[in-house]
């Protein structure tokens, strides 16, 4: 896979809204001299937060009255808690914008009944700056080397918060394919994960970023610390694919096992959104998009993506909501299973 993908600016901004001349002014009237406060919902030095701050980087150049953007984290709860402080305590005029996990858009459907008070189906989506994929790895000396060993082997696995992938994916592979995982949950997010398979306290993760491995332990791969047992996603990747990695949903043996990996790995395709909340004004709404797709076209913001090894692949805005409209619009027996998949209440 090639760090970042050849896209065309054209591509790039296709579906991004123009906003037309005097719309234009009552944004750049408002923006003018304000600080847009980006809110990440997830920990610091992980590879959400590198997305988040790569764009809050060139974002406020393309937003009409060239806004400061800075960065804070407020990670909890795999990044509802981010998103519920967006949807309903932070301030409602496009101030405030997000990062956050893609589970975070699905938690509602998934999750344990009551737990979200924000409906994903009305929040502002900003775009997704690329599509990812998940994987699951392990240590090399934890004695796996298969997808079908690492399922039976009684591995040790590092996992974040309920509603978080590397929680909920481990959960979905047990109840699919019978996994034998110990699941030790709680670590705030992906850096802290990794860091715990360093030290030994874990011996692997699922449902962990291929491009936050990729750049941040690329050294594991050039040594053999670790194996990339599987690929997690409705999609595999053509490098992965040239290892022999297996594609987990490959696996599924029934339609109904293939509609609840469905409801699990389709978020995916919007791999790191950015939102804010439903009421922002419509114009204000459509400069944020449309300031989000060109920062995302930016030569320096390639470059420097290149330089971190980051996939820039962004998805409108309109797609992102498109794509989560059609998530919730799955049979409900699919997303019951999913639920259940994942021991949700």
């Amino acid at each position: 896979m090639k760090p970042i993908f050849a896209v065309g600016l054209a591509l790039l901004w296709a579906g991004a809204s123009a906003v037309p001349a005097g719309a234009q002014e009552n944004v750049a009237s408002f923006y003018r001299g304000k600080t847009i406060q980006m809110v990440v919902g997830s920990s610091a030095g992980g590879g959400y937060d590198l997305y988040a701050r790569l764009a809050a980087r060139f974002m406020g150049r393309y937003i009409p009255g060239t806004p400061t953007i800075v960065v804070s984290n407020m990670a909890g709860a795999a990044s509802i808690v981010a998103t519920q402080h967006i949807a309903l305590a932070a301030p409602k005029d496009g101030s405030v914008i997000g990062a956050i996990f893609p589970g975070a858009l699905i938690e509602q459907l998934i999750g344990d009944k009551g737990k979200v008070k924000y409906d994903a189906r009305k929040l502002t989506q900003i775009g997704s700056a690329n599509n990812e994929l998940y994987v699951c790895i392990v240590r090399a000396d934890a004695g796996v080397k298969t997808f079908d060993e690492f399922l039976k082997g009684n591995i040790l696995i590092g996992a974040s918060a309920a509603g978080g992938s590397t929680r909920d994916f481990p959960l979905l592979l047990t109840s699919i394919f019978g996994a034998n995982f110990k699941i030790v949950s709680g670590y705030p997010g992906s850096n802290e994960i990794l860091l715990a398979i360093e030290k030994g306290e874990v011996q692997g993760t699922c449902g962990v970023g291929w491009s936050t491995v990729s750049v941040q332990r690329a050294q594991w791969m050039r040594d053999g610390f670790i194996r990339i047992i599987a690929q997690e996603g409705m999609h595999s990747n053509a490098e992965l694919d040239r290892q022999g990695v297996p594609l987990a949903y490959s696996y599924a043996k029934t339609p109904e096992q293939q509609q609840v990996m469905q409801v699990h790995y389709e978020p995916l395709t919007f791999g790191r959104p950015f939102i804010a909340a439903p009421e922002i004004p419509a114009e204000r709404a459509e400069a944020l998009q449309t300031a989000f797709m060109k920062a995302m076209a930016d030569p320096e913001l390639r470059a420097e993506a290149e330089r971190l090894k980051l996939d820039i692949a962004p998805t409108p805005g309109g797609e992102v909501a498109a794509i989560v409209q059609k998530i919730f619009a799955l049979p409900p027996a699919a997303i019951e299973a999913a639920r259940a998949a994942i021991g949700s209440k």
